[in-house]
């Protein structure tokens, strides 16, 4: 959880110093006062549609939030720098739900970038959990490395198995999450409009 407190402070700083309450940025979000505080304050795993939501208030790119560097070139991410130390976790929708996806960016040093690129460890599935899908801006692709995955999207389900894509617009709801006891690994870039 260590880059998750990363996330809050910077979201915190950024606002403090546009001059902005937690009130404010309530009322331009729609997220209620009490999900901004959490995330804050580091007691919620955020999922990426309140992160996208914040940074459009504050008038910042997601990336902002992720280790955002001043690295102008090429930036290349090692699989031996990958140890999982990393990582930031989320949640989905849901402010009070359990981390079930650990991201690990692949473009943390990269200035100025528009897609959010990402190696995901996705938990297994805890039985009777209820999904609360999400909508943002932008577009995201998602390609399975290992496991089964599935996907809901609008009205509908979709299994990925390893091997498989799906590229999809985010305003429409959604919720990745493993098929039944399964984990996956996966591959996920997400492209949100500045």
């Amino acid at each position: 959880m260590g880059n998750n407190k990363i996330i809050g402070a910077k979201i915190r700083s950024i606002r403090e110093s546009k001059q902005l309450s937690t009130q404010e940025v309530s009322e331009r979000s729609g997220l209620g006062i009490e999900q901004i505080e959490r995330i804050e304050g580091n007691i919620d795993f955020p999922s990426l549609a309140p992160l996208i939501k914040i940074a459009r208030v504050l008038g910042v790119r997601l990336g902002t939030f992720l280790d955002d560097q001043s690295e102008l070139g090429p930036v290349i991410s090692r699989k031996k720098d990958n140890n999982g130390s990393n990582g930031i976790g989320f949640s989905n929708n849901d402010s009070k739900a359990r981390k079930h996806m650990e991201y690990h960016s692949l473009s943390q040093d990269k200035s100025g970038r528009h897609m959010e690129p990402f190696l995901i460890d996705v938990a297994p599935t805890e039985e009777g959990v209820d999904f609360v899908l999400s909508t943002h801006e932008g577009e995201e692709f998602i390609y399975v490395l290992e496991g089964i995955l599935e996907i809901n999207y609008g009205k509908n389900t979709y299994i990925l198995e390893e091997g498989d894509s799906i590229y999809y617009d985010s305003i429409v709801a959604h919720h990745v999450h493993a098929a039944a006891d399964n984990t996956a690994k996966i591959l996920g870039v997400i492209y949100t409009p500045y």
